[in-house]
């Protein structure tokens, strides 16, 4: 005889089913899925603003409902991934939306991008970005001294570079000193040489590499305190080289470093579990505001 399902048991089954179908939409249309499930009630879109004078040096804002703190929102500048070769900020509204949700001001952030650019032109954007998000911060409800500088993959590299190495916001009249911290998701800071199936490559000028391009080598005492999450069997960026290694060397300069190693995801899922249907894959949402809100 069979018993009927327990409300517990249809509501888990349920969700699995959802995941399960979430998953499977996100690996074959993946940003355009998890953007049309994001609510709408919970930010204000301030799109196309222009943070330099080139085509690609816009960002847009997402921009909490809920009522901020007496001195702002935190404020959040997101850099994509993409291999530095491909990506448009519309693609992440899942992960603007996720942020102001729990109270974050979002700034989401294009950058221009191979073969129109090679290393360090995405830096020197990522750092105009950056630095147009400290200027703005006040009026547009937030923190000034709560700005904080997060990316996934090669926006991880860029918000990297930006927090360790001084030299990029040094050229917009800033300093790393003024961010409140860094958060990378599964970003690639040590990965030379590139392999042969690298579509970086001729980012970086293979085989000529500029000196100067690990994040990891500015890494030190007096560097700013760190969010670091990747999968642990990411067949992408290696997490050993990468985020273990970063977090590492981070920890024996004396500097606050919080590691989250999520089992069971894939790379391009650490970002995609910020979005709703993907949640329950890993609580990497969870892990990035409690951060925030404790710094």
């Amino acid at each position: 005889m069979t018993l009927p399902a327990s409300p517990l048991g249809r509501t888990f089954g349920l969700f699995a089913v959802a995941v399960v179908a979430a998953i499977v939409l996100f690996a074959c249309s993946p940003v355009g899925t998890l953007n049309a499930l994001a609510r709408s009630d919970t930010f204000r879109l301030t799109a196309n603003l222009a943070y330099g004078p080139l085509p690609r040096e816009k960002l847009d804002i997402y921009t909490p409902t809920v009522a901020p703190p007496a001195a702002g929102w935190p404020v959040v500048v997101f850099f994509y991934g993409g291999s530095w070769n491909s990506g448009e900020r519309a693609e992440y509204k899942f992960v603007g939306e996720a942020l102001a949700s729990r109270g974050v001001l979002a700034l989401v952030a294009d950058y221009r991008l191979y073969p129109e650019v090679r290393y360090p032109s995405f830096l020197e954007d990522s750092a105009l970005a950056l630095a147009w998000g400290v200027d703005h911060a006040k009026a547009l409800g937030g923190n000034p001294r709560r700005v904080f500088v997060m990316g996934h993959s090669a926006g991880g590299y860029n918000a990297a570079m930006l927090a360790l190495d001084p030299r990029w916001l040094a050229a917009t009249g800033h300093k790393p000193a003024e961010l409140a911290g860094w958060i990378g998701l599964a970003g690639p800071y040590e990965f030379l040489p590139l392999g042969p199936e690298s579509p970086a490559r001729p980012v970086f000028f293979h085989p000529d590499y500029p000196p100067g391009t690990q994040p990891i080598d500015y890494a030190g005492a007096g560097s700013l305190k760190a969010f670091l999450a990747a999968p642990v069997g990411d067949k992408v960026v290696s997490p050993q080289r990468s985020t273990l290694a970063m977090a590492a060397k981070l920890r024996a300069a004396g500097v606050a470093v919080e590691l989250k190693m999520y089992d069971g995801i894939s790379h391009a899922l650490l970002a995609g579990a910020f979005a709703r249907p993907l949640r329950g894959l890993a609580p990497v949402l969870d892990d990035v505001t409690a951060w925030i809100n404790a710094n």
